[in-house]
């Protein structure tokens, strides 16, 4: 079973300021054009998408200097509702690393989760590739500029904005390979979960 975790496009939610996806349609072959063609404008940070270090470090790494096995491989998706505490990153990371210490690289939180800048430390500290959400910001909405600038300055991926509503708990490989937009601080993303 394949699990799409992606916000479609032109209807997705975006971070407050940013700017909605604008899908232009520049050519149709009911109009009498050779084929159809779909032009589009939308920020890096649009929908499911991944963050750089270069988001918020100007000497951080862009999207296109990550390395893929960052974005691909065995991921742990687990239910959590309201703030994601040092104690909860904790038992997160215990969890995974039980189900599949491989998995324990790539932590995605499914629900209406805020992880803490208390719990962003934790995760930071453990080495992990990975963290994803469903929120458009993996701090708090308001406030999240250091709980990214801790997860960034250890080169933590940060997925946001992903779907998880209809995918059980548990172990699956990850694909999230962003676009390669060469010097860019992140980039959409297709997201999908594999059974394994």
């Amino acid at each position: 079973m394949i699990y799409d975790i992606t916000q479609p496009l032109f209807e997705c939610n975006v971070f407050p300021g940013d700017p909605q996806p604008e899908k232009r349609i520049l050519m149709r072959m009911e109009k009498g054009d050779i084929c159809n063609l779909t032009g589009l404008a939308m920020c890096a940070h649009n929908g499911t998408h991944v963050d750089s270090p270069f988001h918020f470090y100007k000497d951080g790494k862009t999207i296109d200097q990550i390395n893929l096995e960052k974005f691909i491989g065995p991921a742990y998706v687990h239910e959590h509702n309201g703030d994601v505490t040092a104690d909860d990153a904790k038992a997160i990371l215990e969890r995974a690393e039980k189900l599949n210490k491989a998995a324990a690289k790539k932590i995605l939180i499914k629900g209406k989760a805020v992880v803490t800048l208390e719990a962003a430390q934790i995760f930071a500290q453990a080495g992990i590739d990975l963290i994803g959400n469903e929120s458009q910001t993996v701090g708090p909405e308001n406030a999240p500029m250091n709980v990214h600038l801790v997860l960034l300055k250890e080169e933590v991926v940060l997925l946001e904005g992903i779907r998880l509503g209809h995918v059980p708990d548990g172990v699956y490989l990850l694909n999230c390979a962003p676009l390669n937009l060469s010097g860019s601080d992140g980039a959409p993303c297709r997201a999908v979960l594999m059974e394994l």
